[in-house]
């Protein structure tokens, strides 16, 4: 490449700028690398992607039509980017929110250590929607900047709110320079994977602590009702599960986790039996080591079933596989779907069972009528917070359908580069099943619909949830009896 360019810069010196476009033009575009690519894509779906039989026979996706259309659109494109532009058409008519492609724009840096605080970015989080509410009042806390809360006053009820924008810390750059600060790490010394795993655990303790206090300020301000709004919420952590049970008394079940066989899978649940049976070989009490040891063969015989291949052809051509196109795992939250964290507290195996014990977090913080305002712009791990809660009658969900995202890329995920345009493909590599048996990726349906529309700006949304909210009070005291 550098040997092209020295060439057509002594051709432009030696014949003048009026003939550069001539002289120097862009490559012709190709689209036999593209058509490649899309052929790759079609690999992937077919062998990697948790939603295939949701996409076929719920969202009705033709995939031979929709490959048919983007071969059309590559092969009469003019360039690259309209190239590209197939592919991400492609994307968002399967309509699953972990379906993309991430076109690289610039050349990767070295591998190894990065900014300690690098991946935190206020970009993430939006702003909150009911605050915007016709008499809505806010109450100024410390920890408001990460959790805005405030009251409505309807009539004698008062109406706590509390806001969560993102289910994870990595939306607020501050909670990473007060970890550095807490770990006496520099802010501009380079930070490895353990650096980077001290200020991650640093930051969601602190994320989980200051919901905690502010549920706690809601409470004593003597609310009737609370309303969690996670509107244009993106997602996050397993946190969203661990955060739901903070909001209601009743003991939460989880959604059942289902997996794509595969590699990933297979190592999965084979770490997982390497920890359970070496927990099972330390631990003191008889009834520990039976269950550990009980969980550890459930776990192998998992194993077995993700090492076990399922050919998705039939579902290309319409049809259900012979097989079961997943297997079916343990629950969103591990191997256990609820659990008394009080139980599990202090014993050493107790997050390889249940996620929800990675973070402090008290069941029943809140014990009152519930309420959780979404919107099309709610996805992932927002959905798994509104779904787990709907599901287990805990909470009155109101707003529009979610956006439909579902779980999503555990561990990193699944990740393909395409061999000739090297852009990263990513799918889910694993499906949340509701207690009615959909799956989590169709979006959440609202008990209390809002007639949100597109043009509507943020009061007029706004105005709209209160118009509603005299509703969804009435429901969530019902369902709270």
């Amino acid at each position: 490449m550098r040997s092209v360019t020295l060439l057509c810069l002594g051709r432009i010196l030696a014949i003048g700028a009026a003939v550069v476009g001539s002289v120097c033009a862009a490559p012709a575009y190709d689209p036999r690398p593209w058509l490649s690519d899309l052929d790759q894509v079609r690999t992937v779906l077919l062998t990697k992607y948790a939603n295939l039989e949701w996409a076929v026979f719920d969202r009705e996706a033709n995939l031979p039509q929709l490959f048919q259309q983007a071969q059309q659109h590559v092969q009469s494109a003019g360039n690259d980017l309209e190239a590209r532009a197939a592919f991400d058409a492609l994307a968002r008519k399967l309509g699953d929110g972990h379906v993309g492609f991430q076109w690289q724009t610039a050349q990767a840096g070295p591998a190894g250590a990065t900014r300690s605080c690098g991946d935190y970015d206020s970009k993430m989080v939006s702003a909150p929607l009911v605050v915007n509410a016709p008499g809505y009042r806010a109450i100024a806390t410390p920890d408001a900047g990460l959790f805005p809360i405030g009251i409505i006053e309807r009539g004698e009820q008062r109406v706590g709110v509390i806001r969560i924008a993102l289910f994870e810390p990595q939306g607020y750059p501050e909670l990473c320079r007060q970890a550095l600060t807490a770990l006496s790490i520099p802010s501009q010394m380079p930070c490895d994977e353990a650096c980077h795993n001290r200020v991650g655990d640093f930051a969601a303790r602190a994320f989980a602590e200051a919901f905690t206090r502010q549920l706690a300020a809601l409470s004593a301000a003597h609310i009737d009702v609370l309303l969690v709004d996670v509107s244009h919420n993106g997602g996050g952590s397993e946190w969203a599960e661990a955060a739901a049970r903070q909001l209601t008394p009743k003991r939460l079940k989880s959604e059942r986790l289902h997996f794509v066989r595969g590699a990933h899978w297979v190592k999965k649940f084979a770490e997982l039996e390497k920890d359970l049976r070496e927990a099972a070989a330390k631990a003191v009490s008889v009834d520990d080591r039976k269950r550990l040891r009980g969980w550890a063969a459930e776990a192998s015989a998992k194993g077995r079933i993700a090492a076990t291949p399922c050919a998705g052809q039939p579902l290309w051509n319409g049809k259900h596989p012979a097989c079961a196109w997943l297997g079916e795992g343990f629950f969103a939250t591990g191997v256990l779907d609820a659990a008394d964290p009080d139980e599990l507290r202090g014993k050493t195996w107790a997050t390889d069972v249940f996620s929800p014990m990675q973070f402090p977090y008290v069941e029943g913080a809140w014990r009152g009528p519930l309420i959780v305002l979404v919107d099309s712009e709610t996805w992932s791990a927002a959905e798994e917070f509104a779904a787990v809660l709907q599901d287990n009658k805990a909470a009155i969900i109101m707003g529009e359908p979610t956006g439909g995202a579902g779980c999503g890329h555990t561990d990193g995920g699944t990740p393909t580069v395409l061999n000739n345009s090297r852009t990263v493909m990513a799918v889910p590599d694993c499906a949340r099943i509701r207690a009615d048996g959909s799956n989590e990726v169709r979006g959440i349906e609202p008990d209390v619909l809002v007639g949100f529309r597109r043009s509507d700006g943020p009061h007029a949304r706004a105005r709209a949830v209160a118009e509603k909210i005299g509703d969804a009070v009435a429901a969530a005291r019902q369902l709270s009896r």
